[in-house]
């Protein structure tokens, strides 16, 4: 595998990506997907050489930084590319001065993913696109 990782301004492939991980395989419906903050993330993008294979998305909210829509192709699983993904991200968004915490919404099969990078869950158990989901939070600063 021969793997980079970097943000990019044409996210189309991210796009195909997140359709591909969450609407064709996970069933999430593409209007749940869809939402208009596409065009203020941040996009993270995880290339096999030349082939798209993981993705995630940013979005900044004064000291907050949001990650999500993280995603990686079933042949891409169990490589850490997740998690190479995540700590990409985390990186990104611990080099602004003004963002002191990272939060997401984790799948709840994927707490202890996230829990391994330091995150912590809270709060209750919520349906996001017919997946349950549970809020995780990781101190930066």
């Amino acid at each position: 595998m021969t793997l980079t990782i970097e943000t990019v301004t044409d996210y189309a492939p991210c796009m195909a990506l997140r359709m591909e991980v969450f609407v064709h395989e996970q069933g999430v419906p593409v209007e749940d997907e869809l939402d208009d903050l596409d065009d203020q993330a941040i996009h993270i993008l995880a290339r096999d050489g030349d082939t798209p294979i993981g993705t995630a998305r940013v979005l900044v909210n004064g000291d907050t930084a949001k990650i999500g829509r993280v995603c990686v192709l079933k042949s891409g699983r169990g490589t850490g590319l997740g998690r190479d993904l995540m700590q990409f991200a985390l990186d990104l968004v611990a080099q602004r001065p003004d963002v002191t915490r990272a939060k997401l919404g984790a799948q709840t099969y994927a707490i202890g993913f996230y829990e391994g990078l330091g995150f912590q869950a809270f709060g209750p158990i919520y349906d996001d696109g017919g997946i349950p989901h549970r809020d995780m939070v990781k101190e930066l600063k």
